[in-house]
Order: structure tokens, then C-alpha cells, then sequence
């Protein structure tokens, strides 16, 4: 178990891992050659994300507990190091009132990193999926040069109103735009334009970013609910975008149907809000999914949470990439410089939301799987 430390302070975070991060090579499991454990955290991550020179970056979000570090490196050496800087992690929820939620991170869900050499955070600034803290709701960009933020662009109430919860992000190949999705109580989905900063909310109450009602999300066969009753019923969350950058796809959590829509309709301000609906296209049925990734050579990866498993669509076959027990609700994919396929394990059934006898607090991990390929 190491201590870790973020810059000159001493966290309650632990995580365990080899020396060398970036190059641990792990004997696998012989049931699961292909699932490989990078690091163990003791709360709750989401996010993942890994630069194009091999960094790897994680979040915490604050769901059940005020996580000691929002965003993190996890470095070489086998630590977690508050990222960019302590002072941006620093905001607490007992010092809500004395901080400025508009320059720190209040709830981040998720990390993303560019082809131009930026770590893009998600801020939704709703600590416990509940209300928006005034002034939190953010894009922040960190330049992996100085690992100074070069960029915030802050979100009004009427692109991240109260109820609404910013999921995921991708980033136009050209580093124009962003796309997010939001999985709050009125899904939709965000087109930023990163230049002007200007942001719209689009397709806003549309049934492609609401959670199907037939729906029922199940762990080990069993609906997933909380003790009053209460099931997962999240929208817009899964998002990925075709290498091109000329295709966005995503889905409700709480939902089956994966949709697909052209970038240059979102991209287009003036088209009226009809057309830009009648151009949704519906691409399969799926599975109740969270995190989507599209690889170098265009497969669709989907995580199964439903049955601990990564699953990959490559044109009209699905074929699981990897099921094994530990694989507790993957969350978020990213991918390597080597093509090495990185996955959270966010356990969110384990939650105190469903099982208040587990504590405020989860052991979390992450996963890698060493250049997937499609089962024969």
C-alpha cells in the first residue's frame, strides 16, 4: 500500500500499483488473459484518460463522499498527484461557501484528453448527481505543457440548468468543437464551440438523450434499486465519435437504442430544431451500456455493466471482449498510444445509493486490456 500525496499534502487516497505505471505487464488470470488491473483506488472513480505520450489521468467524483482529489495523475512512480495543481482540488464541501465554485472543481465526472495536447475536464458541479452548485458547471482545459489551465468555459442555466448533469465529452479532430452529453433529469446533448466558447443545448427533451421506460437496469438478474424503491434512470450518457470526427454516436444509460447524428448538423447553429431532429438516426439495439469507445480502426466498444463485460461492435457483429466478475460496472474507456484499451471499474451497484450497509466509501479500479482484438 503506498502513501499518497498530492503536491505538499497528504490525502486520504490510496493506490496501488507498480512502479512504472505506464509499463506494468501484469501476469493475467488464465480465465481472463485479457483483463490486466493498473491501479486500485479506495473511492470511486469515473473518468480515465491517457495522453498521447503515455500519461494517465483519472477523476473521483463527489457522489457519496467529499473525495480528497478530484482530478489526478496517476505517475510513474506509483502515485496519485492532484491535477493540475492542489489549489484547483482544493474545494471541499464543508468550504462551499467560501470558495468559488467557477475556479475549482466542485464534481468532475469525467477527463479527456486531445490530439492537440490539452486534459479537457468535465465539471457537472453537482455533487451527489443532485443540485447544481451556482457558478460550478464547467469545461476546463489543462495544457499538458505547462500543466497550467489555459481555458474555462463556464456554463449558464440555460445550457446546464438545474436537474442537468454533464456526463462525457469528445473533441472535433480539428479542435474546434466539443460534444457532451448530459444524463441529468432532461437529457440532451452540449455543442461548444471552443474557440468562442459559446455553447448550445440541443435535441433537449428529444427521445434519443431520454432513458427508455421499459428499461430496467439489472444486476445478477435483479433490478437494480435503491431502499425506497427508486431505480437507474439516467439519460444521454453513453458518447463516442467516429475518428473522422464526421459522426457522433451515443445512448441513455437507461436505454438499448445506440443514435447517430451527422457533427456538421450539430455544428450548424442556424438549423432549426426540427431538422436537426429529423437527421437522429437510429444504429441498433444494444444493452444498457455507460461508457462507448471508438478505436483506431473504427470498432465500437460498449460497457456491459450488466454483465461485468466489454463488448465491441464491428459492423453489424457484437462480440465480447472480455466478461470476468471484478469488472464491477465499467465506466469509461480510453485508449493508449500503444492501442492498449484502458476501462474503469466504477461499481456503481455497490454504492451506498443501493447498499447503504457498504458506507460513503468504494474501492475502485482500473483495468486494462492489452490490445483487443474481435473473438474469432
Amino acid at each position: 500500500m503506498i502513501r499518497i500525496t498530492a503536491a505538499s499534502a497528504v490525502v486520504a487516497m490510496t493506490l496501488l500499483a507498480s512502479a512504472s505505471i505506464a509499463q506494468q505487464h501484469t501476469a493475467p488470470s488464465s480465465d481472463t488473459p485479457r483483463l490486466q488491473q493498473v491501479a486500485r483506488f479506495e473511492h470511486q472513480v469515473t473518468g480515465v484518460t491517457v495522453s498521447k505520450d503515455g500519461r494517465i489521468f483519472v477523476n473521483f467524483p463527489r457522489w457519496t463522499e467529499d473525495a480528497p482529489i478530484s482530478v489526478a495523475e496517476v505517475t510513474h512512480d506509483g502515485q496519485l498527484k492532484a491535477y493540475p495543481d492542489d489549489e484547483w482540488n482544493s474545494w471541499r464541501n464543508g468550504k462551499k461557501n467560501q470558495m468559488s465554485a467557477g475556479d475549482h472543481f466542485v464534481c468532475v465526472q469525467s477527463v479527456v484528453t486531445d490530439a492537440h495536447g490539452n486534459l479537457w475536464v468535465v465539471d457537472p458541479a453537482a455533487p451527489a448527481t443532485a443540485s447544481l452548485v451556482p457558478g460550478g458547471p464547467k469545461l476546463v482545459r489543462i495544457d499538458l505543457k505547462t500543466n497550467e489551465v489555459a481555458q474555462v468555459i463556464r456554463f449558464d442555466e440555460t445550457v446546464a440548468p438545474q436537474g442537468s448533469y454533464l456526463n462525457d465529452v469528445r473533441f472535433s479532430p480539428d479542435g474546434k468543437y466539443a460534444y457532451l452529453t448530459d444524463a441529468g433529469a432532461k437529457g440532451a446533448l452540449l455543442v461548444v464551440d471552443l474557440r468562442s466558447g459559446n455553447a448550445r443545448r440541443v435535441l433537449d427533451g428529444h427521445a434519443s438523450t431520454q432513458p427508455e421506460k421499459d428499461v430496467v437496469v439489472k444486476i445478477d438478474g435483479q433490478p437494480l434499486r435503491r431502499p425506497d424503491g427508486r431505480g437507474v434512470e439516467f439519460a444521454a450518457d453513453s458518447l463516442a465519435l467516429s475518428r473522422d470526427g464526421r459522426t457522433l454516436y451515443w445512448k441513455a444509460l437507461t436505454g438499448r437504442t445506440l443514435y447517430r447524428i451527422a457533427t456538421g448538423a450539430l455544428q450548424n447553429p442556424r438549423l432549426p430544431a426540427k431538422d436537426l431532429e429529423a437527421r437522429v438516426e437510429r444504429v441498433a439495439e444494444t444493452e444498457p451500456t455507460d461508457g462507448l469507445w471508438i478505436d483506431e480502426r473504427g470498432r465500437l466498444y460498449l460497457s456491459a455493466f450488466e454483465q461485468n463485460a466489454v463488448k465491441v461492435r464491428d459492423g453489424d457483429r457484437t462480440a465480447t471482449v472480455v466478461q470476468d466478475k471484478r469488472l464491477r460496472w465499467p465506466d469509461t474507456f480510453s485508449e493508449g498510444p500503444d492501442g492498449t484499451l484502458y476501462v474503469t471499474s466504477s461499481r456503481i451497484q455497490d454504492m451506498s445509493w443501493f447498499k447503504p450497509e457498504n458506507g460513503p466509501r468504494l474501492e475502485t479500479q482500473l483495468w486494462r486490456i492489452e490490445r483487443p482484438d474481435v473473438p474469432r
